[in-house]
């Protein structure tokens, strides 16, 4: 705790905040509250399914979310694909106790670890290509390829340079928790 976190993002300007101070007070449903805790992005999964270059080749956490409160609508079958011959889809019934009404946040994930060389680049082009069918191993947040509107949903990412983005992810899934009981939609747990 207290790590430090610089914004790296070519445009942006550099920023230093505690990590502690950046998600303490973060309103999971106000854009602009996380756009000051430092992520970056929002951009549609439509358009990072055709160009992610946007995205940093850097260890962070990302969001998946829902901005519009848009009333969930499943699919039965949805578009992820069968890693390993697994089948990533759940019951209806299912989804439908997952959902978090008034959440924009339906999904956090983490990219790189102390052991792990992904970047939020790496890991969402991965969980883009999972989305699309692929036979792809990203089996974290696969319920939002069961909801009808998941290329619409917003995705934006927080580059981490010295924090461990599993430690991070779970204070940002505890403070969800606190907030709202349960965690975030396609964040199942463990």
């Amino acid at each position: 705790m207290g790590h430090t976190y610089k914004q790296v993002s070519g445009q942006a300007k550099t920023t230093v905040l505690k990590q502690n101070e950046q998600t303490e007070f973060m309103d999971f449903n106000n854009i602009d509250e996380i756009k000051k805790a430092g992520f970056i992005g929002f951009k549609k999964m439509s358009e990072l399914f055709v160009d992610s270059s946007s995205i940093p080749k850097i260890k962070g956490v990302y969001l998946v979310l829902n901005p519009n409160f848009k009333k969930a609508e499943y699919l039965q079958i949805g578009t992820g694909g069968h890693f390993k011959g697994k089948n990533p889809n759940i019951l209806i019934d299912e989804l439908k106790s997952n959902w978090v009404e008034n959440s924009f946040v339906v999904y956090i994930g983490k990219a790189g670890s102390e052991t792990s060389k992904a970047t939020l680049n790496s890991r969402l082009k991965q969980y883009f290509g999972f989305g699309q069918g692929k036979n792809i191993g990203h089996w974290g947040g696969r319920l939002i390829w069961q909801l009808k509107n998941s290329n619409d949903l917003i995705v934006c990412w927080k580059p981490l340079l010295n924090d461990d983005p599993r430690t991070f992810e779970n204070t940002l899934i505890k403070k969800f928790v606190s907030e709202f009981s349960k965690r975030p939609f396609a964040n199942l747990a463990d």
